[in-house]
């Protein structure tokens, strides 16, 4: 056995400069300067003899081996996370740091409901969120970044665990005065896709709402302008069009101060499953569900 062996400091700092492709940035997300960072990655080079990243004023280049090594770094930075979470899974449950990531669509509406409460029941629970669209947050749980993901199905999660949090109802948003005078439920028939406005791509309920109405043309000529929610409100407030929106959005007030009404999508297609997702065989499974319980309790 090899005497020299990477440390997990500078495989993190190699997996972080992979991710972010920037020095800065990198360093940024790993908390230390520039300069710690990019000494860490030199130091890993010198240990193994090998050029990793070729580097320039302007681009950050992975070269062919050092991009097998991020794979491999992964599984290692992984490994390490499960020995870590092995033993605090032994501890008191639910407790200690736990990473979350929680899709946009999701976080601003369900979070301040339950984090006030999470806290108050739950004091040695260290939660530590990021909010990232359905692929980035996937990615981060594979890739050991995150622990768990709160996110609506379906996904393509690819092998996880997963607890039902609830299923979460579809409407459409048009403004007040529509002079078409929707009925209590909307057909998916009636929704007048040259008004349709939704989420760009990389958001997932831009594809439930999709779904939702059934209708395949949808896909091809649906107006792509939203950066979020609120946004797509606003132009529907400003009579730019109509949109889709889940329940728990509506629950949480997005329309107050607005002229938009919502109405439910006709359908039992019109709905997303909210749902906590994890790795498979990882030590906390048991810390996961009890957030579930919390999370379905909120």
């Amino acid at each position: 056995m090899s005497t020299y062996l990477p440390t997990i400091k500078q495989l993190q700092y190699l997996v972080a400069l992979h991710e972010h492709g920037h020095f800065g940035r990198a360093a940024d997300a790993s908390f230390v300067s520039q300069s710690t960072l990019s000494a860490g990655i030199r130091e890993l080079e010198s240990l193994l003899g090998v050029t990793l990243v070729e580097r320039s004023r302007r681009v950050v280049r992975f070269t062919s081996l050092g991009d097998q090594v991020v794979e491999k770094a992964n599984k290692i930075l992984r490994e390490a996370e499960d020995l870590s979470d092995l033993v605090q899974a032994a501890g008191k449950p639910l407790s200690g740091q736990l990473r979350l990531s929680v899709i946009p669509t999701i976080a601003p509406f369900m979070l301040p409901r339950i984090l006030p409460r999470l806290r108050q029941e739950r004091p040695d629970l260290q939660l530590m969120l990021r909010e990232e669209t359905s692929q980035d947050a996937i990615e981060s749980l594979h890739h050991g970044r995150v622990d768990c993901v709160l996110l609506a199905l379906p996904f393509d999660t690819g092998d996880v665990q997963f607890e039902h949090i609830s299923n979460d109802a579809l409407f459409v948003a048009f403004p007040k005065d529509d002079p078409r005078d929707p009925p209590a439920q909307i057909p998916p028939e009636m929704i007048d896709q040259g008004r349709l406005l939704l989420l760009e791509d990389g958001h997932c309920f831009r594809d439930h709402a999709l779904a939702a109405c059934n209708r395949s043309e949808l896909r091809a000529s649906a107006s792509v302008i939203g950066t979020s929610l609120h946004t797509l409100v606003q132009m529907v407030d400003n009579d730019l069009g109509l949109t889709m929106l889940p329940q728990m959005a509506i629950d949480a007030g997005i329309l107050e101060g607005t002229k938009v009404v919502a109405r439910p999508v006709k359908g039992d297609t019109a709905k997303r499953e909210i749902a906590l997702v994890w790795r498979k065989n990882s030590p906390r499974e048991v810390d996961f569900r009890l957030l579930a319980e919390e999370l379905r309790a909120g």
